[in-house]
């Protein structure tokens, strides 16, 4: 890494000269700038902002680079990255990186889909540099504290190591009246509908007790209160990001038309930039 120089202001397009040519068997990486975010990056499903420059290693020459234009609205999983667009090389760089972090990595002709390298119009042996700057990183799962609630005949939630919840449904009847309970409290940004929620939901039915939907197999979804059903909107809007929220929404609260008592377990992982496109 010694032979590669990375200058010029975080929020810019960085200036990255190398002394060519430049050839690495092995991908490796060095922070340039540490984050100042307090969400570190530990999964490949989690969702960033990132700008990124990539350079020939061979010939020093810019190959292509993102806008760098502060747009935060551009949210994509880790795995956009190192799976679609083939950078496999990036995930050990970007783990445990934070908002603010700026990577140089010398990545190796092995740690890039062969695909990429010849859409990027150089050979399947030449190594790349990669710039890689963290705007902004979403939680993975609530983070926030515990909460007790006392919920005589309201389901249970439990959860998976990775944060994934459950919902254990008793066999009494549902509420008659729509009920919220704050599972886990964030210490985040608070939920004012200005902008987009960007969250994992699991839907249970109450009577048959199945999943009616769920994010946690793919990625999570990004909510615009407005929008929602007004069941989702009061038991979102007022809750802060790091939260895991509980709502059981009888179907007289739920405008989207279901015709049982649905409960919504939602874990609040962010809040998206204006602008972004909302999953509805």
């Amino acid at each position: 890494m010694g032979l590669i120089t990375v200058t010029g202001s975080a929020d810019a397009t960085p200036a990255v000269s190398v002394r060519t040519p430049f050839h690495t068997s092995t991908t490796q990486f060095k922070t340039v700038t540490k984050g100042t975010g307090d969400v570190p990056i530990t999964r490949d499903s989690q969702l960033l902002v990132l700008d990124l420059t990539l350079s020939d290693g061979t010939t020093g020459r810019p190959l292509v680079k993102t806008s760098y234009d502060g747009d935060l609205s551009r949210v994509y999983p880790v795995s956009q990255w190192t799976k679609t667009i083939g950078l496999t090389g990036v995930r050990a760089a970007l783990q445990c990186a934070t908002a603010g972090a700026r990577i140089a990595v010398a990545l190796a002709p092995k740690d890039v889909h062969a695909d990429t390298l010849q859409g990027l119009g150089v050979s399947t042996d030449d190594s790349l540099i990669a710039v890689l700057d963290v705007r902004k990183v979403y939680l993975p799962a609530a983070n926030g504290a515990l909460v007790y609630n006392q919920g005589w005949g309201l389901p249970d939630v439990v959860r998976a190591p990775d944060g994934r919840p459950g919902v254990v449904v008793p066999d009494g009847p549902a509420p008659k009246n729509m009920t919220v309970q704050v599972l886990k409290r964030g210490s985040g940004q608070v939920v004012n509908g200005d902008a987009p929620v960007r969250v994992h939901e699991t839907v249970v039915n109450w009577t048959d007790k199945t999943v009616a939907s769920t994010t946690w197999d793919s990625t999570p979804v990004s909510l615009t209160l407005s929008s929602q059903p007004k069941g989702v909107q009061d038991a979102l809007k007022g809750q802060t990001v790091g939260s895991q929220i509980m709502a059981i929404i009888p179907p007289a609260d739920d405008t989207s038309g279901a015709q049982d008592t649905q409960i919504y377990v939602f874990d609040i992982l962010g809040i998206d930039a204006p602008g972004t496109t909302a999953t509805q």
